[in-house]
């Protein structure tokens, strides 16, 4: 049980992203290896890969060996995000807190975040804050907070079939809302 793991075990097993992703000076090699210490240039490129990141390494002219500068002030957020991700994905977690990580980016660049978070939350527990629908319309279930307190809990069919608070928001966001495809799609 959780109560048997001292402090540092548990933090071992858990990975986060949060809306405002942690770089330091250094290069996207030695950003990325924070995530698992030692991992190769072919470790991280895979990680990259997976997290949508690979195509803007690339692009740069020293690829890895890049400074990203004081908290990654050379990339833009969407990058940011994503070597966060692949970060993550190095560690590799059995249990993935995701703190509004996509929040901060426009809709192109949710879609390749998106796309890489289900590559990281494949078969580890993941739990969710955001305040996007896109972002949590396909989790096995949604808990609604209000002031602290769950209030309904479901998935989003059921949410939506309850006509509660949960129903309320997704008629307010209704024309932020993507097209959202069923689930195994």
């Amino acid at each position: 049980s959780i109560q048997d793991l001292n402090i540092r075990e548990l933090r071992e097993k858990i990975g986060m992203v949060t809306q405002e992703s942690f770089l330091f000076n250094g290069t996207i090699r030695e950003n990325l290896q924070m995530g698992k210490p030692g991992a190769s240039d072919e470790e991280l490129m895979e990680a990259a890969e997976a997290a949508n990141a690979r195509t803007f390494i690339d692009l740069l002219q020293n690829g890895l060996s890049s400074v990203v500068g004081e908290r990654g002030v050379k990339l833009s957020v969407g990058e940011k995000q994503r070597l966060s991700i692949a970060r993550a994905l190095l560690k590799d977690p059995p249990i993935l807190i995701l703190d509004e990580a996509t929040a901060s980016v426009d809709t192109a660049t949710e879609r390749l975040i998106q796309e890489a978070l289900e590559n990281l939350m494949f078969r580890r527990t993941s739990i969710v804050i955001a305040h996007r629908l896109s972002t949590i319309v396909h989790a096995d279930q949604i808990l609604v907070l209000d002031h602290g307190r769950i209030i309904e809990r479901g998935t989003h069919e059921q949410l939506l079939a309850f006509g509660g608070k949960y129903a309320r928001l997704c008629e307010q966001s209704l024309l932020e809302m993507p097209e959202i495809e069923p689930a195994g799609v």
